[in-house]
This record gives structure tokens, sequence and C-alpha cells, in this order.
């Protein structure tokens, strides 16, 4: 639906770390941090896509992010990409871990090689992300830590088992981390989405008869969009959400 939309004064300036930002849910993320004038960078495996972000974002006129190319399967590289943003832009006050793959899978089909790699590209960089910022977030008085979850192992999706398990996972993970960082000023969420149409789900797994179900299921009758997501996000980095910590927030039409 139209705005307006909320803007965030906190976030004027403020140190941002998006992983999987290129395309889908965390393109609109970096974007949406752009327009409200913060440092964003962010790191993905698709250099074309996250390059015609960057100058989309720039033709408009917002802040311009940084791009980072970095296979988060690769825990030093993410190591070091966050270690070069604070070098070059300061402490990291937010830290949104948004990049996930959820390809379906037929459990016959899962292979100790499969699984492990699911787990490295699902939830295990979102550990040692939220590892490596701490320290300098923690100095420069605390900062925000944003997981993104799913609504699958809610729902009980199947087709997904790797999937659903991680994203089951994040959960504990943020609240484990709610618990320890908390004295340090630092809160940590997660966002939970529904279904939502970026231009890979439409042309991977979208059809009419996937759409119907999606309708009876959500209590609102319209597509959840990335920006839907974009927005929840901006305000838990935001102080607007100074003293929410260790929660979920779903972000479905009321799926689950």
């Amino acid at each position: 639906m139209a705005g307006p939309f909320a803007n965030y004064p906190s976030l004027k300036d403020r140190v941002v770390f998006v992983t999987g930002g290129g395309s889908g849910i965390g393109a609109a993320i970096v974007e949406r941090f752009c327009e409200q004038g913060a440092k964003v960078s962010f790191v993905d495996l698709n250099a074309a896509a996250s390059k015609g972000l960057v100058a989309a974002i720039t033709t408009k006129g917002w802040a311009r992010p940084s791009f980072i190319a970095c296979d988060l399967k690769d825990i030093e590289a993410l190591r070091a990409a966050i270690k070069q943003t604070i070098e070059q832009n300061g402490p990291i006050r937010a830290l949104v871990n948004n990049a996930a793959n959820d390809d379906r899978h037929r459990l016959d089909d899962i292979t100790p090689a499969y699984f492990d790699n699911r787990i490295a590209v699902n939830v295990r960089h979102q550990l040692f992300a939220a590892q490596a910022v701490r320290r300098s977030m923690a100095e420069a008085g605390g900062g925000s830590i944003i997981n993104m979850g799913s609504i699958t192992y809610v729902v009980g999706q199947g087709g997904m088992a790797c999937y659903s398990l991680a994203k089951s996972a994040v959960w504990g993970l943020t609240r484990s981390l709610a618990t320890d960082l908390g004295p340090e000023n630092i809160r940590v969420n997660m966002v939970m989405p529904g279904w939502v149409m970026t231009e890979r789900q439409k042309t991977l797994w979208l059809t009419p008869g996937s759409e119907a179900e999606m309708m009876k299921s959500q209590c609102l009758k319209r597509h959840l969009m990335p920006d839907d997501l974009a927005r929840a996000v901006l305000f838990l980095a935001a102080d607007d959400s100074a003293m929410c910590t260790a929660q979920s927030f779903v972000v479905d039409g009321g799926w689950s």
C-alpha cells in the first residue's frame, strides 16, 4: 500500500552491514537504509546485480552503498568484509543477517554434504557475522542485530527440511545472542517473512494454484513485497525500537 512511510532520524549516517543485499529482500533493505541516509555496506555473490543496485540507488540521489563481493560460506571472507567496513565507515551499528537460499529438496535426496551446505548458507554466517561486529558495536555504545528467519517451520511447510531446520535455528540463535549481548546494549531480533514476491519466487514457484493457496491462508489478500520486510527492518535498526530485543517479528500478511 502507498505511504507516506516513516523517517528515522537515528538512522542518518548510521553504519549498516547487510548480507545478501544484491537482490530480493536484501536489495529492498539496502535501498531503504540508503534512503534514510545510512552508510550501508552489503555483501553478495552476484556482482552484476549488486553493481546495478548501487548504480540505481545513486541515480535516486540517496546515500551511495558499498558493495563487497563475498561468499558467506567462507567465514574468513565475511570477517574481512566486516573489518573493511569498520575501517572505512566506523563501527557497525546495525547488522542485518539477511542472506539465505530456500531451494526445495526431497528428503531422500539429502546427503551430509548437502545438509552442511544448507546450514552454511542459511544460518552459520549469521552467528559469525554477529561475532565479528560485536566488539566494535559494544565499544560504540550498542546497536541492533536483525536476523532473517522464516515462517516455513511454523506452518510446517514440506519439501525443504534443511531450510526449515536452519531457519528454526535462527530463532534459538537470536534468543541466545540477545541474552549474551544485552549487557553491552546490543539488541538482537528476528524478522520472519511469509511468502515474499521476489522475482526469484515468482519465476521458480509461483503458480495459479500456489497463489490461490497463499491468498486462502493469508488474512490480508494481497502480495507480500520486499519493501514490507525492509520497513520492519528499518524500525528494528532505529532507536525507535530501543527496548525491543529477543523478539520475533512476523511479517506474513497473517499467514501463520
